[in-house]
């Protein structure tokens, strides 16, 4: 009864606390010298450490005249400094954007500019970093993490000599990711009011502060990995284990060593574990894992058939987008009788299904998935009043999706009116491979869209119409391919190219992008 009590204060004190940021202050309390993370080269901090580095943070923010409301970029890996700035943010009122450090330099400096940060704390590995701040003459202060960047101060010189104790005064900070659709820009994902998970929320997931251990394999900057892995660790007040970089048979080694319990992945990841050999998957052991979360794409029935006769049925999809709305859940034992669904129509927010005159279809016929705002609006795209306008339908919005009901209510996916490509669980958006590569002499016309891939989902793939005089040939299709490779990032450059005689357009100009895909999901069951 007495350790009933106790858990009954401390969850008391943790909701307090979430309500100004102060969530990691009480674990420090409760658990000083208790590992909080262990980055991937072994270093480990605790969370009094952790802790301490947040205080001295938001010190040196308020020395330097910043305030509630400003905004920070953070453009880090998974590093024990992604957690230590995050918390920080929490309590100081900053609002916080992580940024994919795998960008380049224009495109990180876009975000800085237009999330109007004041603060860039970036990592000296990310050489794009130096290039981007250059072109953004707004920031206060730059602070450079993992060794020196030019233009920057130092991370640990400026924190060391300053007081670690806790501030007297938090306010909560915010986030704000950043999504995009077709404009080749992306756009900041903006809520007035601050999410805040209930503690409750942690003991329906099983976490237990004395026993369980979170790993972050994906890029803690992405929504679900900083949600699920890193808010979730620091929330639950158990440790992290970040991964850098994904190998197979050392996330299972991690797993099995550091006896995880707690971890989010997307279906790549499925397969990939999956076709490591038995011998390998036999060396370690994984019935300690208790709970996995995956959403972000689609996964096979097959894959995840697997995954739950391996690991148990411990698997919890989600689906849900960086707008928010109802969202979707769905255990494996819920799972197992209606396979291929991604949960049961939410009892709160509700979601309608919608013909392309705006008109509700019944169970069974697929629409655009429409989900309800909360009170008060629930978000709105940075700056972006008429794309934020565009997606809404009498207190609607969309995610461009495409599903239906069942005769249960349990929503199935059918295909994606967005022109978004996820691959390997990554969005991509191909109008910003076409604005790269329609530069090449050749090319007249671009069309990037998303392929089938057993591996990734979707892969990128060019179709390209060419100028006259031009000639296809599998030379021009490679220079074509290492021309975009020139100027996009590595994850967006086309796997491949077809070339075309021409390429649908509608009447206004604008490219007709599912009629270009669609030959390459003919016979597929779920066009996404």
């Amino acid at each position: 009864m007495e350790d009933l009590k106790d858990r009954a204060s401390l969850d008391q004190r943790l909701e307090a606390a979430a309500m100004v940021g102060m969530t990691t202050a009480v674990w420090a309390s409760v658990q000083p010298d208790k590992v909080a993370i262990v980055d991937p080269n072994g270093r480990s901090k605790t969370f009094a450490e952790i802790n301490a580095a947040a205080n001295k943070l938001t010190r040196l923010f308020r020395e330097r005249g910043l305030k509630a409301g400003d905004s920070l970029a953070l453009v880090c890996s998974n590093r024990a400094e992604f957690v230590e700035v995050l918390a920080a943010t929490l309590r100081a009122g900053i609002r916080i954007t992580p940024v994919n450090w795998h960008l380049t330099p224009d495109e990180i400096a876009y975000i800085i500019k237009d999330c109007e940060a004041k603060i860039l704390v970036g990592e000296q590995r990310v050489h794009a970093v130096a290039e981007a701040a250059r072109e953004c003459p707004d920031l206060v202060l730059k602070l450079a993490v993992g060794g020196d960047i030019p233009g920057f101060e130092n991370y640990d010189q400026l924190l060391e000599p300053i007081d670690g104790s806790d501030i007297d005064d938090p306010v909560l900070g915010n986030s704000m990711m950043y999504t995009s659709g077709t404009t080749g820009r992306p756009k900041g994902v903006y809520r007035p009011v601050p999410a805040v998970t209930p503690q409750a929320m942690y003991a329906m997931r099983g976490y237990d502060h004395e026993t369980s251990v979170q790993m972050c394999a994906g890029p803690a900057y992405h929504a679900a990995p900083l949600a699920f892995d890193v808010r979730a660790a620091m929330g639950a007040g158990v440790p992290l284990i970040f991964i850098d970089k994904w190998d197979s048979e050392h996330v299972l080694r991690t797993i099995h060593e550091h006896k995880v319990t707690h971890l989010h992945l997307v279906p790549i990841m499925f397969q990939r574990l999956l076709a490591l050999p038995d011998a390998v998957k036999a060396k370690y052991a994984v019935d300690h894992v208790k709970y996995i979360i995956h959403g972000a794409a689609p996964c096979p029935p097959e894959v995840k058939h697997a995954m739950i006769e391996w690991f148990g049925p411990v698997l919890s999809e989600y689906y849900a987008g960086s707008e928010g709305g109802a969202g979707f859940a769905i255990d494996s034992h819920e799972w197992l009788r209606k396979p291929g669904s991604v949960g049961k129509r939410p009892a709160l927010l509700q979601v309608r299904i919608l013909d392309e005159n705006g008109n509700d279809l019944p169970n069974g016929q697929a629409g655009t998935i429409y989900h309800q705002l909360p009170p008060g609006g629930g978000f709105s795209y940075y700056k972006d009043e008429a794309k934020t306008q565009a997606s809404r339908v009498d207190g609607f919005f969309t995610m461009g999706d495409v599903g239906y009901f069942d005769e249960d209510d349990y929503l199935f996916l059918t295909g994606r009116n967005a022109e978004t490509i996820i691959s390997g669980g990554v969005n991509i958006y191909p109008q910003e491979v076409d604005n790269e590569l329609i530069k090449h002499d050749a090319v007249a016309d671009s069309a990037t869209v998303g392929v089938p891939h057993d591996e990734w989902g979707e892969q990128v793939k060019a179709v390209i119409l060419l100028k006259p005089g031009y000639t296809p040939s599998d030379a021009l299709a490679q220079e074509i391919l290492d021309f975009g490779r020139a100027t996009l990032p590595a994850f967006k450059v086309p796997r491949s190219l077809d070339f075309v005689t021409e390429l649908p357009r509608s009447e206004a100009g604008k490219i007709q992008r599912n009629k270009v895909r669609a030959p390459y999901w003919e016979g597929r069951t779920r066009q996404i």
